[in-house]
């Protein structure tokens, strides 16, 4: 009996590794942000549409289900967001899609504290988040920069 527990238990570790090998490799979806458009808030709360653009580099269709992403300013939590938005970006192609994001008061209040007390030049962001697929296909992504401010919004310090 123990002799055919073993053998079993090969031959199921056998399919299971044979299985992982024939999942399709694909290169990681390029996301980036492209546009934010403001929505209306509840009470203290701003809302804010987040615009990703989705690329696919692959040469099949990758299909998602949902999106769930934060927004870090100048290293703190700023805002976050989920869209339960179903759709496909077609191989070798990009789509873009809406995620409405959150921001409370207290995040306003604490990047206004960041911004008085820090260097004016710039604001540095971090944008991660999931976009969701069937089984194994969902994927992370990240990105970051920073924005330079126009020194008309900062006031001049020269006479």
């Amino acid at each position: 009996m123990n002799r055919f527990l073993q053998t079993l238990l090969l031959m199921v570790l056998a399919c299971v590794a044979g299985g992982c090998s024939q999942l399709p490799l694909r290169d990681p979806l390029r996301i980036s942000l492209v546009g934010i458009e403001p929505l209306p808030g509840q009470g203290m709360e701003l809302r804010m549409a987040m615009k990703l653009r989705v690329q696919n580099p692959n040469d099949s269709a990758v299909d998602f289900d949902g999106v769930a992403l934060e927004v870090d300013l100048r290293g703190l939590s700023f805002a976050s967001g989920v869209s339960g938005q179903l759709g496909s970006v077609p191989r070798y192609s990009e789509v873009v899609i809406s995620v409405p994001v959150s921001v409370s008061a207290i995040s306003v209040l604490r990047q206004g504290l960041s911004f008085a007390n820090g260097d004016r030049s710039s604001v540095t962001y971090a944008i991660r988040g999931k976009i969701g697929g069937s089984m194994l296909s969902g994927s992370t992504f990240k990105t970051n920069g920073q924005i330079e401010l126009p020194t008309s919004l900062l006031g001049s310090s020269t006479p």
